[in-house]
């Protein structure tokens, strides 16, 4: 693997569409980040002391979701936050009573801080998991793992090098309803997979990702109005400060992959999980388009996503944030369909999920189970967030692993790309690379 990072400048990460980000280099002063990534391993009653990097919308549910943690485990403190706008890092530090910083490599200097929890735009997820594991932290990472396949495997076999405990923070990947669906494949309920789908359908009035701007806020703003806008850029391309694309990075590709990266990522992850683990993709096309809301966005309104694997069976996702109408979300074999969630919405808490024979195993189905479907009751778990806290003391491998969350990423980002070329696209898995050149559907073991 590249070399990921060094104390000024970011390895330059080339996008799926061969587009090279630019590298960055810090403004501030070079800071010392890089302990030994050796750190002890955590023992039941050793203290986990967290930095949260980024404390937008997103991070503020995390700071509640980790501080409720804190408050029934003494061994468990908030100690660091870390936000590029004066006004959200001041009102992160004091709400928990952390110390406040601009600069994410002060976070990582210390010594005392065990993980991380990164909260920020997509372009910066690797970067960022990168440099904190150098540095010797574990690291719960928000969806989606990272902007690029390139990033997402660095990034897994970052892990790897350094030993690192890292958890994608699809949360709903913890709920029991993935882990019952992927126990009756193995048993066998629907025999041959062929088809999963799914979808997550928005209807807003202001048009998806239009949240509030604060006028007085950006590089000139004075006070809590201060954002350091070249270190949110980052490796993205350089431009002077545009207010839209800071408050609303979702809508831009520099940024952000729209809605596969924000809400396809909750579908793609619990689906590879459902699968045994999950699967590199062999092909994958999406199409789509902005039909309603005509603003300033880059990314589409309205999008599918259709995917082929080599073990034997498709994928098909649909998504429009101009219409919030569901599809089932379900799992399709020869001899059976799993209903996983009724409405379409993959986040949906459910209570159970149902087992439905095909016609030509239906006598054997109720004979062995006792009635012409079967309902399969969800059973309570830990939260995402519990099982990295506790993967972090044990270092057991956490619920949305590195390379399962590699694999759902992959699919997403190639959609992205997809979407973006006009054409589909294939990826070798012996080389771990996206090509535009069709491919051989590969044998399932190979």
């Amino acid at each position: 693997m590249a070399s990921i990072l060094n104390r000024r400048d970011f390895v330059k990460a080339a996008g799926v569409a061969g587009v090279a980000s630019a590298a960055l280099k810090a403004a501030a002063k070079p800071l010392n980040i890089f302990r030994s990534a050796a750190t002890p391993i955590a023992g039941a009653n050793d203290r986990i002391n967290l930095g949260f990097i980024g404390c937008g919308g997103r991070s503020r549910d995390l700071l509640r979701e980790f501080s409720a943690i804190a408050a029934k485990d003494d061994n468990v403190k908030i100690v660091a936050v870390c936000d590029v706008y004066e006004k959200r890092k001041k009102a992160a530090a004091e709400k928990y009573s952390a110390q406040g910083y601009l600069d994410y490599r002060e976070v990582l200097s210390r010594s005392d801080i065990d993980a991380v929890v990164i909260a920020t735009p997509d372009h910066w997820h690797a970067p960022l998991a990168l440099a904190a594991m150098k540095a010797g932290k574990d690291v719960y990472l928000e969806k989606p793992m990272t902007h690029t396949v390139e990033e997402a495997r660095e990034v897994y076999e970052a892990t790897v090098k350094y030993k690192k405990v890292l958890q994608v923070g699809s949360q709903t990947t913890s709920s029991d309803q993935w882990w019952k669906a992927r126990k009756a494949i193995q048993d066998g309920m629907i025999g041959k997979m062929i088809l999963s789908q799914g979808s997550y359908h928005r209807n807003s009035t202001k048009g998806e990702w239009n949240y509030d701007i604060d006028p007085e806020a950006g590089p000139n703003g004075k006070g809590d109005n201060y954002i350091d806008w070249k270190m949110w850029l980052g490796s993205a391309p350089k431009m002077d400060y545009n207010a839209d694309r800071f408050f609303r990075f979702r809508k831009y590709w520099d940024y952000s992959g729209g809605i596969a990266t924000d809400l396809f990522y909750h579908v793609m992850a619990p689906m590879n999980l459902v699968w045994g683990g999950g699967e590199f993709p062999w092909r994958v096309v999406a199409t789509g388009g902005i039909y309603v809301f005509k603003d300033e966005r880059e990314v589409p309104d309205t999008f599918m996503l259709t995917a082929d694997y080599p073990s034997g069976h498709s994928v098909v996702l649909s998504s429009s944030m101009a219409n919030s109408t569901h599809i089932p979300g379900l799992i399709r074999g020869h001899d059976g369909t799993i209903m996983m969630v009724e409405n379409g919405q993959f986040e949906s808490h459910v209570d159970h999920i149902t087992v439905t024979p095909q016609k030509h195993v239906a006598k054997d189905f109720e004979a062995k189970y006792g009635g012409p479907e079967l309902k399969i009751m969800v059973e309570p778990r830990v939260s995402h967030y519990q099982n990295f806290i506790d993967c972090v003391r044990s270092r057991e491998k956490p619920v949305l692993d590195a390379l399962t969350a590699y694999k759902a990423m992959t699919t997403i980002a190639m959609s992205v790309d997809s979407y973006r070329r006009g054409q589909m696209l294939y990826f070798d898995r012996a080389k771990q690379k996206v090509t535009d050149k069709p491919t051989p559907r590969p044998q399932e073991g190979e």
